[in-house]
């Protein structure tokens, strides 16, 4: 198993990523929360990762943190819950957040993930309040590291990436129109609409 890549960032497309390992390039997908931590191109970057096998594809998740990483297997062990939506529901909100959310049994929070409905919610909720510590997370909510100026198709960025983690399309532009005229990079508008669309 894969478990974590060093390499050089060559391309950045939430929320998709291509590193460059020792001259292997290896696609990534990563959490928005990750997204948010990332250096600029051509920079290395650390990814704990996590390799999921399929009949019709070899898929690799990456994550700033172990604990998120952690999260994330934590969700495939629910039953109905699927990378792609383990991806949303990391993406969403931080660690932290989500134990939170999950001791608070808040079914509706969880329930505003894309691909999460009413009965989702409730096993999530039911399945891992066992298994996730109350108090003993060291993850805090991210903040973007970098300030780079979005290109003219930054909000198509954004939105790309919200239909990358199962938004609908006008879903996902209703969410992003909110913040095009406010000089934001992709990975900031990404976040703002994410956590806006989750209160």
């Amino acid at each position: 198993m894969i478990g974590l890549l060093r390499g050089k960032l060559l391309i950045k497309q939430p929320p998709d990523l291509l590193l460059d390992v020792n001259g292997v390039g290896y696609e990534v997908q990563a959490s928005m929360t990750t997204f948010y931590d990332l250096p600029e191109l051509h920079q290395e970057v650390t990814l704990y990762t996590h390799f999921v096998v399929r009949e019709d594809a070899q898929l690799l998740y990456g994550f700033s943190s172990q604990t998120e990483r952690e999260l994330f297997r934590h969700l495939l062990k629910v039953n109905g819950v699927g990378p792609k939506m383990a991806l949303a529901i990391v993406s969403g909100m931080s660690p932290l957040e989500f134990n939170q959310v999950i001791h608070a049994a808040d079914i509706a929070r969880l329930s505003r993930i894309p691909g999460v409905g009413k009965k989702t919610a409730e096993r999530l909720v039911i399945e891992l309040r066992d298994r996730l510590p109350k108090t003993d997370v060291s993850d805090s909510i991210h903040t973007p590291t970098t300030s780079s100026v979005p290109s003219v198709s930054a909000s198509d960025e954004a939105i790309n990436a919200l239909l990358a983690l199962g938004y609908k399309p006008a879903q996902a532009s209703q969410m992003i129109a909110a913040y095009e005229d406010q000089g934001l990079s992709v990975e900031d508008m990404i976040r703002q609409a994410l956590r806006a669309s989750l209160k």
